[in-house]
């Protein structure tokens, strides 16, 4: 009797989606608008535009950058383009809202680079434990884009998954 040890998990026909895979690497910052407000509450384009031209934007180079008003102010779209303008020959990217929402927006963007096709007919197990936080918004896009193709979709590690969704024989 042969006693060989068969790693029945690498030998299945499972494929793992980590979508640690697609983190993207950098620093991420909040830029406030608060501080370019008069009183930090009203905007007057003048001096907001004063701020804008001499504040030293070299601290977000190569900075993943989560553009926001932490207080209860009316900014007007065109003051946001200002700011998203100004940051835009430093920072690798720039998302109006939190480090949250700038995160989901990192990790979709790297979603929509995915060839989706390899996973025609599948059996795919979204891995479930990684380093890095993944926002469960990606996981939602993961299905979004899975469950047209992939012929099962599991949650977890190959070795303990749950179930999620699969194809009618």
């Amino acid at each position: 009797m042969d006693d060989q040890i068969i790693n029945r998990v690498t030998a299945s026909p499972l494929v793992t989606l980590d979508l640690e895979e697609l983190y993207v690497p950098g620093d991420r910052m909040v830029f406030d608008m608060k501080g370019f407000l008069y009183q930090e509450i009203i905007l007057k384009e003048k001096d907001f535009r004063q701020h804008i031209k001499n504040h030293d934007w070299s601290s977000y180079l190569n900075k993943h950058v989560a553009l926001q008003c932490s207080v209860e102010a009316i900014i007007p779209t065109w003051a946001l383009m200002i700011v998203a303008s100004a940051l835009q020959p430093f920072a690798q990217s720039v998302v109006l809202g939190s480090l949250q929402e700038l995160e989901t927006y990192l990790f979709i963007s790297q979603l929509q680079k995915v060839n989706w096709q390899e996973f025609m007919n599948a059996k795919v197990v979204v891995k479930g434990c990684s380093k890095v936080e993944v926002p469960p918004s990606a996981y939602v896009e993961v299905i979004n884009r899975l469950s047209p193709v992939a012929f099962s979709i599991m949650f977890g590690e190959a070795c303990s998954t749950v179930p999620i969704s699969k194809k009618k024989s």
